[in-house]
């Protein structure tokens, strides 16, 4: 499955990096990019549990597509949830069923350098969106 442009750039961008500190800064460079929701959107409906910092999952669903639209009150989540989107968003419902990504964090080179309350929090974010795309389906 080939890369969409903007998880292209991400990967071409992390790849470049020298170690965790550059690797840092531009998480949370991308993490900037994140559009805010509104306060009606950050509710506890759309909140993801197992997360030490507030994060917020929707999905919107167009046709077999899929976008998710995601924000934190963390500068580091808010980076890793932009480098998540970039790599989702625009998919089939069966493309997301086939992604590995773990792999993807693993490639961008941030999978070694998570803490454990980092990677629990990105681990219940990516239960939080299978558990989206099971009850889209």
């Amino acid at each position: 499955m080939s890369l969409p442009t903007s998880a292209q750039a991400a990967l071409e961008a992390f790849s470049a990096c020298q170690g965790w500190e550059q690797r840092a800064r531009l998480l949370m460079q991308w993490g900037e990019q994140l559009a805010p929701l509104s306060d009606s959107e950050r509710c506890e409906d759309n909140r993801v549990s197992g997360c030490e910092s507030q994060v917020w999952l929707l999905i919107e669903t167009t046709g077999q597509y899929r976008q998710f639209r995601a924000y934190s009150d963390a500068r580091l989540l808010r980076g890793m949830l932009a480098l998540l989107l970039v790599r989702v968003n625009g998919l089939t419902l069966t493309e997301l069923q086939q992604l590995d990504l773990p792999d993807w964090f693993a490639q961008l080179g941030l999978a070694r350098n998570l803490s454990p309350s980092r990677s629990n929090g990105l681990q219940a974010v990516l239960t939080r969106m299978q558990q989206l795309l099971a009850s889209d389906d």
